[in-house]
């Protein structure tokens, strides 16, 4: 059995709330003075069985004080029962409703003529279908109906079934993210909270974040009956575990976690006339209502400033709404992570990037605009994976490079490994790394460059491992050195054969010698030799013990003991002596 949420829309009085009795036998209307004024305050909730499927409604006021709240039921909601009176026809509020229908891009619905009891409802669906012929609803199917004697109830049962078939089928595995309506507490229980789940799947057990705050679900009721797990569409309630009912309201979301990017300022395409757009509207989506600032870029391109942040993703339809002149903008969200603007003309360089974006995320379109951009990101603002997956792109460490990048970052790279010391040629990667401003290594050695990766260093094919004077003298060294290992030559000799603290360096680096300490080289097999020749002295020996076995100086022994004692060959006695540790 599928479950569907469709939404009422329409004037103050106009009979919504119960036409949502006449179809459910269920009273959507939440408070007494509700009922006693015969207007819904807040968002009423009922739900039947039609057919196959289960509806639920969400019964939202059609009163001008309470468009905000009209607009946190409508938010989430897929499809719509326009409601029009025949005895008063279309009025102000149907207007106001219809627009912010439009501005969120609500495609799906029904015209639903009510009182046809009272009056002829012919001209009353003729001025309806006429207004909503030129909104995204288009030309939708019209019903007549009575709610007090239940005239049409029957024909508009069909046309529901027939609606909700029509509905787009949510993805069960989509991230959650669950505009919050309602919150209260419940005895024994907790917090609960309800909402529309739009997509997704929440399951007992689980869990969700609120802002970087983790929560548990310790419940889940959908139709008035428990569930273990709850999918989209469904109005659903939520017992939270961990959470007070006052961290958590209206206009929250409840999100997947590390699924959604909690975003303070996005970039979008106004739907209207831009020029209406005061500086400081109020933005919704879901259930949130939050004051923004607008920035023109050009033409329908603005830049929105979020009061707080909110998840949000290339693509979402958000409504701007003017609450002092009463008029409603549809924005689309074409970046969640614009760039700054810090320069002159840099707006109109913005617009002319965002002209051609549609606000259906592109891989290949994101990461042309950005140069450089984490996978996991793309997934995050919208971009699905396979297609993350498959654009075509430099890869590396969890990151992509744009391929328009790449000549001139290896044109760069090239030269400086040109440009770098012959007596120590290459760049070390890092190094490379902040020459071109890339986020992670990797992206470096991914580059299709004829350069090598060695020793940590991107080189030439062609360059020597040491200069021809360099791997003279570290011939002469180790033959100095062949029947006495330990007896490190001096500065003056070191100086002889042109060997200063850079080539010592750079022989070092190169594994070709033993750097003890400043100035006193050894072959780089002097350390394990080291350890088999004290091996024959006694398990403890002191300094000059091992000063004579290794036929060495005290300068050189004093050292390369304490090289020893730091990578863990030998340790100190409390006299001062020195303890072999022996293979076992």
């Amino acid at each position: 059995m599928s479950t569907h949420v469709v939404a009422t829309a329409g004037h103050v009085d106009h009979g919504k709330s119960t036409l949502v009795r006449a179809l459910t036998g269920m009273e959507p209307d939440r408070y007494a003075e509700e009922r006693r004024r015969g207007m819904t305050l807040d968002l009423g909730f009922a739900w039947t069985r039609i057919g196959d499927e289960s509806v639920a409604f969400v019964d939202v006021p059609g009163h001008e004080r309470f468009v905000t709240t009209m607009l946190a039921g409508v938010g989430p909601v897929p499809a719509v029962l326009m409601v029009v009176a025949a005895d008063e026809g279309w009025m102000p509020q149907s207007g106001e409703h219809l627009a912010a229908l439009d501005a969120f891009g609500v495609r799906h619905g029904l015209l639903v003529v009510t009182r046809s009891d009272l009056m002829e409802p012919e001209l009353a669906v003729e001025e309806a279908r006429r207004r909503l012929a030129g909104s995204a609803l288009g030309d939708v199917p019209a019903v007549t109906v009575s709610g007090r004697t239940g005239e049409g109830l029957d024909s508009l049962r069909e046309a529901l079934s027939a609606l909700v078939r029509q509905l787009p089928e949510p993805d069960p595995t989509a991230p959650v993210r669950f505009w919050v309506d309602r919150a209260f507490t419940v005895r024994g229980a907790g917090t609960v909270v309800t909402g529309t789940l739009a997509e997704g799947t929440l399951a007992v057990d689980g869990e969700i974040v609120l802002g970087d705050r983790r929560i548990g679900i310790r419940g889940l009721e959908s139709l008035g009956e428990p569930v273990g797990r709850a999918r989209g569409i469904s109005r659903v309630a939520v017992n939270l575990r961990g959470i007070g009912v006052d961290a958590v309201g209206r206009g929250d979301a409840l999100c997947t976690p590390d699924a959604w990017p909690a975003v303070s300022e996005v970039d979008g395409r106004v739907h209207g006339d831009p020029a209406e757009l005061p500086r400081e509207p109020m933005l919704h989506i879901g259930s949130a209502a939050i004051a923004v600032r607008v920035r023109p870029l050009a033409d329908d391109l603005v830049r929105l400033r979020l009061a707080r942040p909110l998840p949000l993703r290339i693509g979402d339809r958000v409504v701007l709404r003017d609450p002092g002149a009463r008029r409603v903008s549809g924005l689309t969200v074409l970046d969640v992570r614009p760039p700054e603007l810090r320069r002159r003309g840099a707006a109109r360089t913005r617009a002319a990037d965002l002209a051609s974006a549609t606000g259906v995320p592109s891989a290949a379109d994101e990461l042309r605009r950005r140069g450089v951009a984490q996978e996991s990101e793309l997934v995050a603002m919208g971009v699905p994976a396979p297609a993350v997956a498959a654009v075509e792109a430099v890869r590396g460490g969890g990151w992509l490079l744009d391929p328009a990048r790449v000549p001139a970052l290896v044109e760069t790279l090239v030269r400086a490994v040109a440009d770098s010391d012959p007596l120590d040629p290459g760049v070390p990667v890092e190094a490379a790394r902040r020459l071109l401003a890339l986020p992670h290594p990797a992206l470096v050695t991914a580059l299709p460059s004829a350069l090598v990766l060695r020793d940590g260093r991107l080189r030439r094919p062609g360059d020597a491992d040491l200069p021809a004077a360099l791997r003279t003298a570290l011939d002469t060294l180790r033959a100095d050195l062949a029947g006495t290992p330990f007896a490190a030559p001096d500065a003056e000799r070191l100086a002889a054969l042109g060997l200063g603290p850079r080539e010592l360096a750079r022989l070092a680096r190169a594994g070709e010698l033993l750097l003890v300490a400043d100035g006193i080289v050894l072959l780089p097999d002097a350390e394990e030799q080291a350890v088999a020749v004290l091996a024959h002295l006694p398990e403890v020996f002191t300094l000059s013990e091992a000063r004579a076995a290794l036929h060495t100086t005290r300068r050189v022994a004093v050292p390369l003991l304490e090289l020893l004692a730091r990578h863990r060959h030998t340790t100190r006695t409390a006299d001062g002596r020195h303890h072999l540790r022996r293979p076992r």
